[in-house]
């Protein structure tokens, strides 16, 4: 291709856009600005503020988690790097205007919806997603104006990962536990008025088979006013279970069962709060005339080798009265405007990285990274890799013939149609100022940070 032997330097340089500005997205960055190449970074982020969900996701109560933010911090600060945010790709700036203008195309947008339960009454008032309540509580514009109803005195949470945990951890604590922390205003203010005493969190399979870390299940025996509460008749584990913990590698699924134990042997502490941590045990109807008033559980048995055991319904089932429920059985990505989509896992079709067709064919130029590739899998670092390796791709790409090499616009071609469409493009050094009010609001009250919960506070601080 004509003007091949010049893509990535100074008169030809490497430009890429990046959609989306979570961990995926600055990785990837890094490991472009990072090569040999004369590389030009253009990061696009449909919030005013980037970090996704390090800023979003991520518990008020784990600040350790968040320092990640520093490292992004620092990698947007490299000379060849640019940030466009408030723009939504998608409506803002359409995909064929990016292909035109850059020379690769790379999602990192994550998975931003919940899967469903699929089972009557999924949608009765009362039934929430996980994705709501942490972004409500993490001060996320998209759920700023979310309602959830805690004057009921029992919650239940579906699933068993981490972030089934961060909820559980969120409703079992104090106002006092939160207070310093960077939590929502708003939201500090409701669980503060909660009337929620018992919180339910179930899991379909066993005890060894749980996806939470003992180090995030450890914190809810740590609580000022919340017990954890275990049956010990669910430790009791059938052999192929047995098997699975004896594997040295198995380390988490180790610690989890001295901790459930720890638990289980626990005498009462008479908390005004309690949790209960169930296994084998699935959804299969929420009942309630107007809204959610209880769950149908069925119990299960747990089926086949160990390392591959599945949970059959006993045909038994059990009532739960409650009246809040959240689902966090696992994320999935949306569909973006122009591309390819599969629905089944919920990640843009790939190949080591590079997006490809319905029927397989790698579409030139365009590539994804992060959760939108593999599925919802992994913490922030594991992202680190995984971009790298799309980046990899990416680079052979460019050697292999497989890029476009003519030489690209890039932002110099973007800014004009988003001004033309009054898109207010916020830069990194204006996300900065919004931190830095962010900062200021908060050491009044003792927090970290008093976030801006809309985008329209951000853009008017600006202004």
């Amino acid at each position: 291709m004509k003007g091949k032997a010049n893509v990535g330097s100074g008169d030809n340089p490497l430009r890429v856009a990046i959609i989306g500005s979570g961990p995926s997205g600055f990785y990837a960055t890094e490991a472009l600005l990072k090569s040999a190449l004369e590389v030009r970074v253009d990061m696009f982020e449909r919030l005013p503020a980037p970090f996704g969900l390090v800023r979003n996701g991520v518990a008020p109560d784990h600040p350790k988690l968040k320092e990640a933010i520093l490292v992004y911090t620092k990698i947007a600060a490299h000379p060849r790097f640019n940030f466009f945010g408030n723009v939504t790709v998608g409506r803002d700036i359409a995909i064929d205007e990016l292909r035109a203008n850059y020379h690769a195309v790379l999602f990192a947008c994550g998975a931003e919806s919940d899967r469903r339960l699929g089972i009557p009454g999924d949608d009765l008032p009362g039934s929430h997603t996980a994705t709501e309540f942490v972004g409500w509580y993490n001060g996320h514009p998209d759920y700023r104006d979310r309602e959830f109803d805690l004057s009921s005195e029992v919650a239940v949470v579906i699933g068993q990962g981490n972030v089934a945990v961060d909820v559980c951890r969120i409703l079992g604590k104090t106002a006092d536990e939160l207070k310093h922390t960077d939590i929502a205003r708003h939201a500090l203010e409701r669980l503060a008025e909660s009337s929620i005493r018992e919180i339910h969190m179930l899991g379909r399979r066993g005890p060894a088979q749980a996806k939470f870390t003992h180090v995030e299940l450890r914190e809810l025996g740590e609580l000022a006013e919340c017990e954890p509460m275990v049956n010990p008749q669910d430790l009791k584990l059938g052999a192929a279970s047995q098997t699975e913990l004896a594997d040295k590698r198995n380390r988490t699924a180790i610690k989890n069962m001295e901790i459930l134990r720890d638990f289980a042997a626990r005498p009462r502490a008479n908390k005004r709060k309690r949790c209960f941590i169930r296994f084998l045990e699935s959804p299969v109807e929420i009942r309630g005339k107007s809204r959610l008033e209880r769950l149908i559980l069925a119990k299960n048995r747990l089926e086949g080798e160990p390392g591959r055991q599945v949970a059959r319904e006993t045909g038994e089932t059990v009532e739960l009265n409650c009246g809040l429920l959240f689902r966090s059985i696992g994320y999935r990505g949306v569909p973006l405007p122009g591309l390819p989509f599969d629905e089944r896992r919920g990640v843009l079709p790939n190949i080591d990285g590079r997006i490809t067709d319905e029927k397989g064919t790698v579409l030139s130029g365009l590539y994804c990274a992060g959760w939108i590739k593999r599925g919802p899998s992994g913490i922030i670092g594991t992202n680190r890799a995984d971009s790298v390796a799309t980046v990899k791709a990416l680079l052979a790409d460019i050697d292999g013939g497989r890029i476009d090499t003519a030489i690209k616009q890039g932002a110099q071609a973007i800014y004009p149609p988003l001004a033309a469409r009054n898109v207010r493009v916020l830069g990194f050094p204006e996300w900065q100022r919004i931190d830095a009010a962010e900062i200021a609001r908060g050491k009044p009250v003792g927090k970290p940070r008093e976030k801006f919960t809309r985008a329209s506070e951000m853009l008017a601080l600006l202004d």
